[in-house]
């Protein structure tokens, strides 16, 4: 990946001047994944021990963590990064910091193209946010962290990514909605009900996208088909936003 030396937004990858390389080995690739978690903070002995074994480290625990630590040392020398810069892991009392200054991670980077895509947003710069967010959304290649074991910190922090994930996909639908794509978003909203059936805004998007680009046939029955799932699945009506647009749809019939 252009510009990026490793990424944890789908597989953990290296990204080197000689290709994608991978780490080898679930405790290896556990460690290294908690590093990349929280690039240039301190992360302690006691967390990674956690990460690793949950409640019940071994005796060895804290001589196992370090004897990785050298390993990924030495995996990280042998490769020459895209970003022009070898990462170094740093040690500290009781921890480590991995240094990424110059050896971005694609989930930093993401969070960076997030925080310019809000900002743009902010200033009534449309086209420009709903850019940003396409960036930052293009560089997902899967669950976080994919193939991997997650321990409790790991769990939070792609529970953390997922849901920043799918903020920035709002936005960027939101933004396409004002700027007035609606045309364009419909079928892309079409396969996100698909993956998730019981996201009412989704749908509530959709039946909007649909009435907006003159399609209100269309729009009723994607209405109609919410209001189904929901009695069926759930028990409830749609919400009163859904239900206004319906309302809207049937008054401009008439």
């Amino acid at each position: 990946m252009v510009g990026m030396a490793f990424g944890v937004l789908g597989t953990l990858d290296l990204y080197t001047v000689d290709g994608t390389q991978t780490i080898r080995g679930p405790k290896l690739s556990k460690v290294f994944a908690l590093l990349l978690s929280r690039p240039n903070r301190f992360v302690g002995l006691d967390l990674l021990m956690e990460e690793l074994w949950e409640e019940r480290p071994p005796r060895s625990a804290v001589m196992t963590v370090r004897t990785h630590v050298h390993h990924l040392r030495k995996v990280l020398k042998d490769h020459r990064f895209a970003a022009g810069a070898q990462p170094l892991i740093e040690s500290k009392p009781n921890g480590y910091v991995l240094r990424t200054a110059q050896a971005p991670v694609d989930a930093e980077v993401f969070r960076q193209l997030t925080a310019a895509g809000r900002d743009l947003l902010a200033e009534e710069r449309l086209q420009d946010a709903s850019a940003a967010f396409r960036r930052a959304l293009a560089l997902w290649r899967g669950p976080v962290l994919d193939g991997i074991e997650h321990g409790p910190a790991l769990q939070r922090y792609a529970a953390d990514l997922a849901e920043q994930r799918r903020r920035v996909l709002e936005m960027r639908l939101h933004a396409d909605m004002r700027l007035g794509r609606y045309c364009d978003i419909v079928g892309e909203l079409r396969q996100l009900i698909a993956a998730q059936p019981l996201d009412e805004w989704l749908h509530g998007l959709l039946i909007d996208a649909l009435r907006r680009s003159g399609r209100r046939a269309e729009a009723l029955g994607a209405y109609q088909k919410l209001r189904s799932l929901l009695k069926d699945e759930l028990g409830l009506e749609p919400s009163q936003e859904v239900q206004r647009i319906q309302h809207e749809i049937l008054s401009r019939a008439a």
